[in-house]
């Protein structure tokens, strides 16, 4: 049963989700109903008699007044529709929930978003997911192969031709094709997925910069022309800042300026357990915890300073389920630890001078081995 939201909380101006029905009350000037505020059952029953809304589907609303507000189980909420909500993620990933309402408001309002967090942060995925809800045609590509600013549409390549000759030829990038189908055909929807976008060099990047503003242009070097990129494209990009992260480069205030950025970072303990859990139900609860434990001391260590991804978690716990860990002689749980969490990082799990000895110490210590 769903948890309750506590009458001191509803005041009027509060604006929460919620899902509509037909008022079954057919005398009632109000044609839709709802029972559930942010997930949560209110203590008093919603209405609402906007067109808008669509039986079934998510909206988000507005409390404007409310009847009886002395009454704990009588009157109701009479609430304003503000939007649909067309976006929605499921529970096999973590978004923290400030950042969700702002990323569902950011597409809502078409406008390019900047992901950035650190490595293993759920950055890709994310953009993955989103493309899923919002039914888009997900483009991936990894801007650590940009050089030169045209290789975003096209690269060259040399080859030979039946005659021996040697040409070269532009070959057109997942990106070109993209924007061309998008031109061709409005009711198809892409999501372009900028990832690494700071892996490329600085005076590379200002090839995109007209896509991500007003401007919506682009060089294509294939026809010596501009493209226009139509609103059915959207762009997302994903940067890892921080000096341990090589081969990157500053993005410059006038580049982040065409995005809206979303800091994203690891789940929470409670919420990376619950989602590890889902994904492997073969491995014991207790285990899970021991491995998110340790994950969560190296990323807090102070001396490290360590960035240790959600996949080294998933991977230690892929590997627990696995049959040749049946029965294994030993504790599991340490051995894919020193393994799986040390060997990201440079030296060996029992030198203390490199970064792998100091990150099996604070499993040492986390374990009380």
């Amino acid at each position: 049963m769903a948890k309750s939201v506590r009458e001191d909380k509803v005041k009027i101006g509060r604006e929460f989700e919620t899902v509509f029905y037909s008022n079954p009350k057919k005398e009632s000037p109000f044609r839709f109903r709802a029972t559930l505020m942010d997930d949560r059952r209110a203590p008093k029953v919603i209405l609402c008699n906007d067109s808008r809304i669509q039986p079934g589907q998510r909206a988000r609303v507005r409390i404007v007044s409310i009847k009886k507000p002395a009454s704990i189980d009588r009157g109701h909420l009479e609430v304003e529709f503000l939007s649909q909500v067309t976006f929605r993620l499921d529970d096999s990933l973590y978004v923290d929930p400030v950042l969700s309402k702002k990323l569902q408001a950011l597409l809502e309002t078409g406008l390019n978003i900047l992901l950035d967090g650190p490595q293993g942060s759920g950055k890709t995925v994310l953009s993955q997911k989103i493309a899923e809800a919002l039914g888009l045609e997900y483009v991936f590509f990894n801007c650590s192969s940009v050089y030169e600013a045209t290789d975003f549409l096209a690269t060259v390549q040399i080859r030979a031709t039946a005659s021996g000759q040697v040409e070269a030829a532009w070959i057109p990038t997942d990106i070109l094709r993209a924007l061309e189908a998008a031109v061709e055909s409005p009711e198809r929807r892409f999501l372009v997925f900028l990832d690494e976008f700071n892996r490329c060099r600085e005076m590379a990047r200002n090839g995109i910069m007209p896509a991500l503003d007003a401007t919506r242009k682009m060089y294509n070097p294939l026809t010596g022309s501009t493209i226009n990129i139509p609103d059915n494209v959207l762009w997302i990009a994903a940067i890892n800042n921080g000096a341990q992260f090589t081969g990157t480069t500053n993005v410059d205030p006038a580049q982040l300026d065409r995005f809206a950025p979303l800091k994203m970072t690891y789940p929470p303990a409670s919420e990376e357990v619950r989602i590890l859990a889902e994904r492997y139900p073969l491995v014991s609860r207790g285990d899970i915890d021991r491995v998110v434990n340790v994950a969560n001391a190296v990323r807090a260590d102070k001396e490290l300073r360590a960035q240790l991804s959600v996949r080294a978690t998933q991977e230690v716990c892929m590997l627990l389920g696995h049959p040749n860990f049946e029965d294994f002689e030993g504790d599991a749980v340490v051995e894919l630890i020193k393994t799986s969490f040390c060997g990201r990082f440079a030296g060996s799990w029992d030198d203390v001078t490199t970064d792998a000895g100091l990150v099996w110490e604070v499993v040492v210590r986390s374990l009380n081995l």
